[in-house]
């Protein structure tokens, strides 16, 4: 028996749901609470949300992968089992902005179905993006350290989550129309071939955006990944290394300097190399008591609701930028570890999405896009596990946040539209 993508993508959610109503079946069992059809009301609605995207879905975008939408299902379920786990309150909010951004991921499958035509407004993308990422520095509030915030009355906003998709979109189009001129190198030093100095242009002014982030938001986490993000598509798009080793040189010189200069720079770089010193309730609080969690963790966790985080331990930032702690903690190293397999997952899939695209643009709209989600996931969870200095990116479709969660939704209903048009013209 053969199945369509569709229904392959219906079996994911149902799997999916079923899944995820266990683990709040766990969790009501742990806080010693009768099981009834209450307990079940996140899991059923946050169902409801993604069974009416998959029938947009298949109205819309018949061919589209099969996978995402399930894979999407799951990190967001994630998210919501362990928000309300660790405060309720805000699990209906982020069960709101998931909704919000579903709507919009219809939207995008609706009127981005031929989104070769994104193409044609690259530059006003790009200074879209290039706005967006700057206007904290003049406008922005200041929370946990980092200037990435426009506050409206009581909500906010991090602009950097929808620039990284007009930035992409700007790149991918960019790319596929000088991809020649980029690839070939018009002098020669020594054995090297370097393209014209003009085209190293981009190279400077993302380079100089990433410092600017760096410096002035003091989000180191943006700043990587803006830039390394950039560099990766640079070279799968002209296959020229002299591009990539000048970028690395450039970052590791701004950054080397930003460390010298300015005390925000340091501080990180001191908390990553000295995380256990004989106070913890510093500086190093939050980073310490990540590595607490996870060690409290083992293997198998401490089950859904029996952690330390959230209840007896106050930890800052413990829904957005370290709930991936939590999850070491209650579901151990089995739990953290399938986490990053399905990031990896969502990786590949859309790798294989870029490839089977038969233009330039597509291609790299759609490597560059999925590069942006999985690159940010490595970054956030490298951190929390002090594999590289802490930053203060989210962990995409889990960490509690609107801005995040819409603009990821966004993104996926692109690959969604990619992924269908490849489909339909094959």
């Amino acid at each position: 028996m053969v199945f369509s993508n569709r229904n392959k993508e219906l079996f994911g959610i149902f799997f999916v749901f079923i899944i995820l109503s266990t683990g709040f079946i766990q969790l009501s069992l742990n806080k010693g609470q009768f099981i009834d059809i209450f307990s079940l009301g996140l899991p059923i609605i946050l169902g409801l949300f993604f069974l009416v995207t998959h029938l947009a879905v298949r109205y819309q975008s018949k061919a589209a992968d099969s996978s995402l939408l399930p894979i999407a299902f799951l990190l967001t379920g994630f998210s919501v089992l362990f928000i309300s786990r660790l405060d309720p309150d805000f699990a209906s909010k982020q069960l709101l902005w998931i909704s919000f951004g579903l709507a919009l991921l219809i939207l995008t499958i609706r009127f981005a179905a031929d989104y070769e035509r994104l193409a044609e407004y690259k530059y006003i993308f790009g200074a879209l993006g290039i706005i967006l990422l700057l206007i904290p520095i003049f406008l922005g509030k200041e929370i946990g350290g980092a200037k990435l915030w426009l506050q409206f009355g009581g909500y906010s906003f991090q602009p950097a989550e929808i620039a990284k998709i007009f930035i992409v979109i700007f790149l991918a189009a960019y790319l596929s129309e000088k991809k020649d001129l980029l690839s070939s190198g018009t002098r020669r030093v020594g054995k090297l071939e370097l393209p014209d100095t003009r085209h190293f242009a981009p190279l400077i002014v993302i380079w100089l955006i990433s410092l600017l982030i760096l410096i002035f938001e003091k989000d180191l986490g943006s700043s990587l990944l803006f830039f390394g993000v950039f560099l990766l598509i640079v070279y799968i798009s002209t296959a020229n290394f002299i591009f990539t080793f000048a970028g690395l040189v450039l970052f590791v010189f701004g950054a080397s300097v930003s460390y010298y200069f300015f005390p925000h720079v340091q501080t990180r770089i001191s908390i990553w190399i000295n995380t256990l010193p004989d106070n913890v309730s510093g500086d190093s609080y939050q980073l310490a008591q990540s590595l607490f969690a996870l060690s409290a963790g083992g293997v198998s966790g401490t089950g859904i609701g029996n952690g330390l985080l959230g209840t007896h331990i106050h930890m800052p930032a413990v829904l957005t930028d370290f709930i991936f702690s939590s999850v070491g903690e209650e579901l151990g190293l089995a739990g953290t570890v399938a986490i990053v397999l399905i990031y990896f997952y969502l990786l590949f899939r859309g790798l294989k999405i870029g490839i089977s695209q038969e233009n330039e643009f597509g291609r790299l709209l759609s490597i560059g896009l999925i590069l942006f989600l999985t690159i940010q996931a490595f970054i956030i969870i490298a951190g929390v596990v002090k594999f590289i200095p802490l930053t203060g990116v989210t962990l995409p479709l889990i960490s509690y946040g609107g801005s995040s969660i819409v603009a990821n939704f966004i993104l996926i209903g692109l690959l969604l539209s990619i992924s269908n048009k490849a489909s339909t013209n094959g």
